[in-house]
């Protein structure tokens, strides 16, 4: 069921109104980790939570290694700190590493096929400290009789970053180059942060998503993190005094009690009764362009708090998992858009899912010349 409200409070919680963080790897940091599958959208979900943000800022964190992109979990890739990849990674991400093992018959690949790649990677990036183009690196391996064709380069540098050899780095134009472990920063694995301790560190990945992402409830971050309850339910008696519960949305999701930051509620609250409620460039309420995976949209289990199932068919055509980028107002999706044309003559598509008035049209034609595109 669409519920505006819960919508608000989470575009509030995740900086999507307010821009709160000084820099964009402040704002990833707090949001422990960002949906990476689509690069130029992730730069701009960071660069939309950061105040005066601007695709160049974001570009220049990933050009300092402050920010890479990893598969933490989900076997998915994500924007995240630098120093937060290797922790994260080795806490959620152990299920993807044994089901890529399982699948490598099925692909014709071989052990000795990841390890050849392992040791060859290791040498070649250390000889180039800008890291490699994807392609560039694949054609190493390719030399060296590791096959990359049908998905299966991608198949081997998943697993590398996945075990934390390697990581997507700095920006090299159109994309990441692949940087070596040597990049990333020192200690900032479970051991070097956390002492090994797997509660407490599910505790700061915990804290951190309910504050960011917040209200949201335990089972929604089981299915963001995909960790077993049996390991978040100890962890959140370590942070509950750092939450509040949420009651100022729908009905709870399942009996499920809704957490989110100290102060939410009631900043909400003064938001939707103060002067500013009717502004849509302050309130809550605010219109806003969206990239296609931006963590509204994809951090939570169950979606339908910001559109019907007829409307998420349309913003995820056949459900194959491809998003495209989302029209927001008043707290919930209100259709699609869409970059056309070629460099130098850009314009916006808009595909609404209901009736759109001459000032709307206006404001969003305003936000796409003000939205934070990496590329021309």
């Amino acid at each position: 069921m669409v519920d505006t409200h819960l919508g608000r409070a989470r575009l509030l919680a995740q900086g999507l109104v307010t821009r709160p963080y000084a820099t964009p790897t402040e704002a990833v940091r707090a949001h422990g980790a960002m949906q990476g599958q689509d690069l130029p959208g992730a730069i701009a979900s960071a660069a939309l939570r950061t105040r005066g943000g601007t695709a160049e800022q974001v570009i220049a964190d990933l050009d300092a290694g402050r920010l890479v992109r990893g598969y933490p979990m989900r076997g998915t890739v994500f924007l995240m700190a630098a120093d937060d990849v290797a922790w994260v990674s080795q806490l959620c991400n152990a299920p993807m590493l044994r089901a890529q093992a399982a699948r490598r018959g099925q692909l014709d690949l071989h052990e000795d096929h990841v390890e050849v790649a392992s040791e060859l990677t290791a040498r070649v990036l250390a000889a180039h400290e800008r890291g490699l183009p994807r392609a560039g690196l694949m054609q190493h391996w390719d030399q060296a009789g590791v096959p990359t064709d049908a998905g299966r380069g991608y198949h081997v540098l998943s697993h590398l970053i996945g075990r934390g050899e390697v990581a997507y780095g700095p920006w090299n134009g159109v994309d990441q180059n692949v940087v070596g472990r040597d990049r990333l920063p020192a200690g900032g694995d479970l051991e070097g942060r956390f002492n090994g301790d797997r509660t407490a560190a599910t505790a700061e990945l915990l804290r951190r998503y309910l504050i960011s992402h917040g209200p949201a409830t335990l089972r929604d971050f089981a299915w963001w993190t995909k960790l077993p309850q049996r390991d978040i339910r100890p962890a959140f008696t370590l942070i509950e005094h750092e939450v509040e519960r949420f009651t100022g949305a729908g009905p709870e999701q399942d009996g499920e009690v809704r957490f989110g930051r100290p102060g939410l509620a009631d900043e909400l609250a003064e938001r939707l009764a103060g002067p500013d409620s009717s502004d849509h460039r302050e309130s809550t309420g605010r219109r806003m362009l969206l990239p296609g995976f931006d963590e509204f949209v994809l951090g939570y289990q169950d979606r339908m708090f910001a559109m019907s199932s007829s409307e998420h068919h349309l913003l995820v055509p056949g459900n194959n998992g491809v998003f495209k980028k989302s029209m927001v107002s008043g707290g919930r999706v209100v259709g699609t858009w869409a970059r056309a044309g070629r460099p130098g003559k850009r314009s916006l598509e808009l595909v609404p899912f209901g009736r759109l008035a001459k000032k709307d049209l206006a404001e969003y034609e305003r936000l796409f010349e003000e939205f934070p595109f990496p590329l021309p």
